[in-house]
């Protein structure tokens, strides 16, 4: 289990978007870490799970100004503003490698799970990428859905496959030329 101390306590929010309801964890530092569907609550809570947070209160407060309005901005087409959002990773070190990685792929591209790894370093590495993308607790804002199957199918996403179709279609839709 992670050492949960730097994530208490946790904030909780809802945000509406044009995919659904989007439930936020903000730390006591104010970083987004945690960003998941809220009809994926099966995936939010296996976060907490291991976190050691399950059973506790949960406050709920309003989304803070600036997550809201990036998280806005972002369905609108400016894709760039989901950056500005700071985050928090707790994962494992090789977790946090990929996920930040993930950040560096502009809107509007893809890359197979195979070719990630390469770009990792671990070209040998694309089921431990997918393990990684799959733990990702940071949807949208930790691109996960950019990686696609080594044909270019649309595979593995946890806020399910039609919001991952709509959210690439999205940023190629509004991505800068």
């Amino acid at each position: 289990m992670l050492d949960s101390s730097a994530l208490r306590p946790l904030t909780f929010a809802s945000i509406a978007t044009p995919l659904g309801g989007l439930t936020l964890a903000v730390n006591a530092d104010g970083a987004l870490c945690m960003a998941e569907f809220s009809d994926c609550e099966h995936r939010m809570e296996r976060w907490l799970r291991k976190r050691g947070i399950q059973g506790e209160k949960r406050v709920v407060l309003p989304a803070s100004a600036e997550i809201e309005a990036a998280f806005a901005a972002y369905f609108a087409g400016d894709l760039s503003t989901l950056d500005t959002i700071r985050i928090g990773l707790d994962g494992t070190p090789f977790q946090n490698r990929a996920w930040t990685e993930l950040r560096r792929i502009e809107p509007g591209q893809t890359f197979s799970y195979g070719a990630f790894a390469e770009k990792l370093g671990k070209p040998r590495s694309a089921r431990a990428v997918g393990h990684a993308n799959g733990a990702n607790p940071l949807s949208i804002v930790v691109p996960c859905h950019r990686l696609v199957g080594a044909d270019g199918s649309l595979t593995n996403y946890g806020g399910g496959i039609e919001r991952k179709r709509w959210l690439l279609d999205h940023e190629q839709r509004h991505a800068r030329r």
